[in-house]
């Protein structure tokens, strides 16, 4: 997926004329600690609350002295380069720019984290099984062989890794609740499993915590 794919225009960018109090009351409004600078559609920059030192807020914006002038992703970058610019920066939101810099809307922690819920099947009923490989059996097609020979599938895959270490931790979500038996297939093959959660229609609650999550992001 493309940055543009997630970039919306509910979050109120300010100019350079605008008050310092006007931003402020935008950040509380939308609950962001970052808002973007646009001049005519130009990008100049990323405000950001910790560099609101000022303490006459009736001044304009352009008397900050700081922007984050190389705090966005132009629309055609992949949703991974967003991730690494929330991780990196620390953001709320990260502005997206067409290639002559102009701006076309923003991504909200709200937009990443629908966008990952999604990806990861988390509303999806079924089991989850954390493996634990070397770097040199991480082969995906024979994980995917001992599922599918259980009937069932891989909905997502991630992969964790550790520094100073050859091991990997995969986390499969599958499309089958009880996978008791697909456990004891991964023992067979000598797999490390680390740990199993079974769930089915009744009792996963993963969407709901999910929402309670959001919903605290938004407080």
């Amino acid at each position: 997926m493309l940055a543009i794919e997630l970039a919306a225009d509910n979050i109120l960018p300010v100019t350079i004329t605008d008050t310092i109090q006007l931003a402020l009351d935008r950040m509380v409004e939308f609950r962001v600690r970052h808002l973007p600078v646009v001049n005519d559609h130009v990008f100049l920059g990323l405000l950001a609350e910790a560099d609101i030192t000022e303490p006459d807020h009736r001044l304009p914006i352009s008397s900050i002295p700081q922007l984050h002038v190389n705090s966005f992703v132009f629309e055609d970058q992949h949703v991974y380069d967003v991730v690494r610019l929330f991780y990196e920066g620390q953001l709320t939101l990260v502005p997206v720019l067409d290639a002559v810099k102009n701006y076309s809307g923003v991504i909200s922690t709200a937009a990443m984290n629908t966008y990952f819920a999604e990806i990861t099947a988390i509303a999806q009923p079924g089991g989850i099984i954390v493996l634990e490989v070397s770097s040199n059996n991480n082969a995906m097609s024979q994980m995917a062989q001992i599922v599918e020979s259980d009937n069932a599938q891989i909905l997502s895959s991630y992969v964790r890794t550790f520094p100073e270490s050859t091991r990997l931790e995969v986390t499969l979500k599958l499309n089958k609740p009880d996978i008791s038996s697909i456990n004891a297939a991964f023992l067979r093959y000598g797999y490390d499993v680390k740990a199993t959660f079974n769930h089915n229609d009744g009792d996963d609650d993963s969407l709901n915590r999910f929402e309670s999550f959001m919903n605290y992001l938004n407080m």
